[in-house]
């Protein structure tokens, strides 16, 4: 063997990659496993691991595969994949590069997870009633994290760019492994009792399902109900989920995100501050207006409420009033007075009118009654036979009487009827 031959790591990895890609029996695997560490990237490619009791293996699938299929992949979902084995020559890890994916069953991680949930969730611990608002500036805010992580980093930066005036206890637990869960419900407890805290914080950065499974435990997640002061979860990623972000009384989607909800912008309380100082000097300027318009007409009532000005008032409007009076009467009378003089002459005419044709009426009438007088017809010859004071108007009538009167103008003469003579 040639002692001076050396590889530069990229033609190993390639080697690698191309005796890999060699292989007819890797070229189309299927492989079963459960799904951990799964991550969806904005570019649309799937990219998680495989395990099973013993082993995992890295695995992808990209976005033009990834939109082909039914299923939605979530951490501990039980899978069988279709693909081919290659190497990633940049970090020079093998990893399955996927085709299709199928559900094949739940694995034990997300069972152990479903079953916590939904008996927390039958007890009434996720309900919205039970969770409490955070207060609107905390004095203390207690964070339970690893000491060595990124998340107490992160949350410094963001709380002492909001208000560095509120300060930051720090109770470091581990957050993964063996005994995570219950130094993490210590810590907790412990939390509430320190004085001045009024929110706990309490999470860790991303990670495999594995790798937050001390945020699933019960014991965390009664710590978390239990606790007399407002718990934030900060566990994981946005799209990570856990038991403690049901519990909790605000969830934050990251660290950063938890120090933002925690913690108010100090230049947006300030002019918070700024804005209520103006609309309570605006309030105060106008309630003195007010006050002051309000006075001048309390003052001008009390003027007009005193008997002299009442009086005087009174004699200024009656006076007023006589005079618009009088001017009416006035303006009454001279509008009337043509339609009186009118009326005058028409009353004249039709009086001289009334008067002409009543006697004319009357002229007709006792001409009418000179005609029909008797006095009259007898005055022209005639006589008028009387049976004593009834008028004898026909010869039958005539032949039964024996004495009759004859009535001339001038004056009556009586008649008597003598016997066997004739008619």
């Amino acid at each position: 063997m040639n002692n001076d031959w050396v590889l530069d790591v990229s033609d190993l990895n390639e080697y690698v990659r191309a005796v890999l890609a060699a292989d007819p029996a890797l070229r189309l695997v299927r492989l079963r496993g459960e799904i951990s560490n799964f991550k969806r990237h904005s570019s649309g490619h799937w990219y998680f691991t495989l395990k099973d009791e013993r082993c995992r293996v890295s695995a992808v699938m990209f976005r033009q595969n990834a939109m082909r299929q039914s299923i939605r992949p979530m951490d501990g979902m039980s899978v069988i994949v279709t693909g081919q084995v290659s190497l990633y020559a940049e970090s020079g890890t093998y990893q399955v590069y996927c085709d299709s994916m199928r559900p094949e069953g739940v694995g034990t991680l997300y069972q152990q997870f479903e079953a916590l949930k939904h008996k927390l969730q039958m007890e009434g611990l996720f309900d919205t009633a039970r969770k409490r608002p955070l207060p609107y500036r905390p004095r203390k805010i207690a964070v339970i994290t690893s000491l060595t992580g990124a998340v107490l980093h992160d949350i410094r930066r963001v709380a002492a760019r909001r208000d560095p005036g509120v300060p930051l206890v720090l109770l470091p637990v581990q957050v993964q492994g063996q005994g995570a869960a219950e130094e993490i419900a210590a810590a907790i407890r412990r939390a509430a009792a320190l004085p001045g805290i009024d929110v706990i914080i309490t999470g860790r950065g991303g990670g495999s399902m594995e790798d937050l499974w001390a945020f699933n435990e019960e014991i965390v997640a009664r710590a978390i109900a239990a606790s007399p002061i407002p718990v934030i979860s900060a566990v994981g990623h946005e799209t990570d989920v856990t038991i403690a972000d049901f519990v909790a009384d605000a969830r934050a989607s990251t660290p950063s995100n938890a120090a933002e909800m925690a913690v108010p912008d100090r230049r947006e309380m300030i002019d918070g501050l700024r804005g209520m100082q103006r609309h309570l000097s605006d309030a105060a300027q106008s309630l003195l207006r007010d006050s002051r318009l309000t006075l001048m007409s309390l003052q001008r009532r009390l003027t007009l409420c005193r008997p002299e000005t009442r009086l005087h008032a009174l004699m200024l409007s009656a006076s007023a009033q006589r005079s618009r009076l009088d001017s009416a009467i006035d303006a009454r009378l001279a509008a009337f007075a043509p339609r009186m003089a009118m009326a005058g002459i028409r009353l004249d005419n039709a009086m001289d009118k009334a008067v002409a044709a009543a006697h004319e009426r009357m002229d007709k009438a006792q001409a009418r009654l000179l005609a029909i007088n008797p006095a009259a017809v007898l005055s022209r010859g005639y006589a008028m036979v009387m049976d004593g004071g009834k008028v004898v108007a026909s010869k039958q009538a005539a032949d039964r009487i024996e004495h009759m009167t004859l009535r001339f103008h001038d004056g009556s003469v009586d008649v008597y009827k003598e016997e066997n003579h004739g008619s």
